[in-house]
């Protein structure tokens, strides 16, 4: 993070009180908040379409509608993943903090449907799993620490920032009840065990993440991570700054009006996304070396060794490996990137206001996402293996 001693320059983009969108998020709750944006057409329609997307079957991202098979192992070395002990016992403990009501929406059966059910909007339309707003202190902490023990020290910072980013967001467009650090959906798939598969889900406002645990080996996507603004510029955290901010300009009819330049997001789990851009291998080896800090950069959330195992498994498929890229090249542009295998997908882009009410992408508003191409997002091809393994 960059500091920074002068007021942002977002700030200028902060749609005026008396305006009709700001007064209804002034006096609205989640709830509320939803009710009025869901008789707006474009989130009929937009909703109406997640629906069919998750109702069907699931497959994976891929290059052509084909999944290639034999990407994903199970592995026998307990080791390659996150300390499955620290995490079962802070599930079991978060379990133990909950009342009845409150363990009955969070534990969903390992195969469930929600884990599809993921959405990074505002917009409070999945409601699985426990509220963070609506629970106990004590609740809230006990999701923290679960996240703190399944994360790498960075990988929670950066999960936290986003939140407390959302946070400084309300403050900033006057919508504390509808943008705040407890905006967000937790729940666990099956029950915790260094045995039998389990795994965990949180979603809101710009982050959104899915872990798979299969005995010692670990799947954390999809990922969602993003912020506007994404400078803090008072209060307790005044004087960090994660980019500069600055403007581009892109192709309109490269843009989807929520989701933008991403490719990869909520309910996009078969999507068909070609390669494009450039193969990293013919690059030179310090734009090959830099290709690879971005998707440590983007991966480091993982515990050590199991981002070491998933460097491996990139690292293996680096022959097709593409770089593209959308947007200028100075300091102060806006810029889009992805970086995609037949095992990972990442993209980060740079957008135009939804709080805020610049009109062209700002790096002041950041999307961030990581996907499993080929079946093993929410780690569901390593999952398949595990019961097929089992009913033997």
């Amino acid at each position: 993070m960059a500091s920074t001693t002068q007021r942002a320059g977002f700030r200028r983009y902060i749609p005026l009180q008396d305006a009709e969108r700001s007064r209804q998020l002034a006096t609205s709750d989640t709830y509320k908040w939803a009710e009025l944006r869901c008789t707006e057409r474009f989130v009929i329609d937009w909703t109406r379409h997640w629906e069919t997307l998750a109702n069907e079957p699931y497959k994976g991202i891929t290059v052509d509608g084909n999944v290639i098979p034999n990407l994903f192992h199970l592995s026998s070395d307990i080791e390659v993943s996150a300390p499955i002990e620290a995490m079962k016992n802070a599930a079991v403990q978060l379990l133990d903090t909950a009342t009845p009501s409150e363990r009955t929406a969070l534990a969903k059966p390992i195969h469930a449907p929600e884990w599809r059910h993921w959405a990074n909007p505002e917009i409070y339309i999945y409601r699985h799993g426990i509220r963070l707003e609506e629970v106990s202190n004590e609740l809230v902490d006990a999701v923290y620490d679960l996240m703190r023990a399944s994360l790498s020290p960075t990988g929670y910072v950066k999960a936290w920032g986003c939140m407390k980013v959302n946070k400084f967001l309300g403050e900033v467009v006057n919508g504390r009840k509808v943008l705040n650090e407890g905006s967000y959906n937790f729940c666990l798939f099956g029950m915790p065990s260094q045995d039998e598969p389990w795994g965990w889900q949180i979603f809101g406002h710009h982050f959104c993440m899915n872990c798979m645990m299969i005995k010692g080996q670990m799947v954390i996507s999809p990922i969602f991570m993003g912020a506007e603004p994404n400078i803090i510029d008072e209060g307790p955290d005044n004087g960090r700054a994660f980019h500069r901010p600055g403007t581009a300009r892109y192709e309109a009819d490269a843009v989807h009006p929520a989701d933008q330049r991403h490719l990869g997001g909520a309910f996009q789990d078969n999507r068909v996304i070609p390669y494009e851009g450039a193969r990293v291998v013919t690059l030179t080896k310090e734009q090959q070396d830099m290709v690879k800090q971005l998707l440590t950069l983007s991966l480091n959330y993982l515990p050590d060794k199991a981002l070491n195992a998933r460097m491996e498994e990139i690292a293996a498929h680096w022959e097709d490996t593409y770089f593209a890229w959308i947007g200028d090249f100075g300091g102060k542009d806006a810029f889009y990137y992805k970086v995609h295998s037949p095992v990972v997908m990442i993209e980060f882009d740079h957008h135009s206001g939804v709080f805020l009410n610049n009109e062209e992408a700002m790096p002041f508003h950041i999307h961030t996402l990581v996907r499993t191409p080929n079946g093993n997002d929410y780690g569901m091809e390593l999952l398949k293996q595990y019961m097929q393994k089992s009913a033997k």
